[in-house]
């Protein structure tokens, strides 16, 4: 196997520092094109509902706590079922139907804690917003005919989120940069590796070991 000049190889790659730029350019602008067209820019927005004591009179005691933290598996369930969804898109008016707008729906409960965490993803912000804050309220309402309960009380109303969670553009830029780069120097190395020719007087001395007597200059035209 040829060994290779590593001084040489960098000096290949500096001449051809325009096609890496090329090679970079194209992918960003290729890359960007892909994501304005394919990926849909979604919006998430969080409200997050606890449970307390049902009477809020008299304090908060063990059997209570632990009656809440049972129930925290069971409400999360209880979100996303359709006794609370089909309301939600009936009260909004939405153009969804139960499948559609339960897959948008996430349902977390915070570990170790009473609080359960309603996350809703739109490609409208506003929407997002409304369809979680909606959730808490039928939910709340539900919760009340289901166990007789009036234990549940919403921490947090959901905002507008301003950036899409799904799109981020200066890590898919950077991917791209390194798209272009590895592309590049993959097509010039091995353009090097299999170029074989002569193109300097110190390439013949350095790989034939013969000394160089004189040079016939390259005239150009007739």
């Amino acid at each position: 196997m040829e060994e290779i000049d590593l001084k040489e190889l960098l000096d290949y790659f500096k001449s051809k520092w325009l096609l890496i730029i090329s090679a970079i350019i194209l992918a960003i602008g290729f890359g960007n094109l892909y994501t304005i067209f394919t990926r849909v820019p979604l919006y998430k927005s969080d409200t997050t509902i606890v449970l307390v004591s049902e009477n809020q009179n008299e304090s908060y005691n063990s059997s209570e706590l632990q009656l809440n933290k049972n129930l925290v598996g069971t409400y999360s369930e209880i979100i996303k079922s359709r006794k609370v969804i089909s309301p939600v898109i009936k009260n909004l008016k939405l153009d969804y139907t139960y499948q559609k707008l339960k897959e948008s729906i996430t349902v977390t409960s915070i570990t170790n804690t009473e609080i359960i965490k309603v996350s809703v993803s739109d490609k409208d912000s506003k929407q997002a917003k409304k369809i979680a804050n909606e959730i808490a309220k039928v939910f709340s309402k539900e919760i009340q005919k289901i166990y007789k309960l009036n234990n549940v009380s919403i921490v947090d109303k959901a905002v507008e989120s301003i950036k899409p969670y799904n799109v981020n553009y200066l890590k898919d830029n950077l991917i791209y940069v390194a798209i272009g780069l590895v592309l590049s120097s993959g097509i010039i190395f091995i353009k090097f590796y299999f170029d074989t020719s002569i193109k300097t007087s110190e390439e013949i001395e350095n790989k034939l070991g013969m000394t160089i007597l004189g040079i016939v200059p390259k005239v150009e035209g007739e």
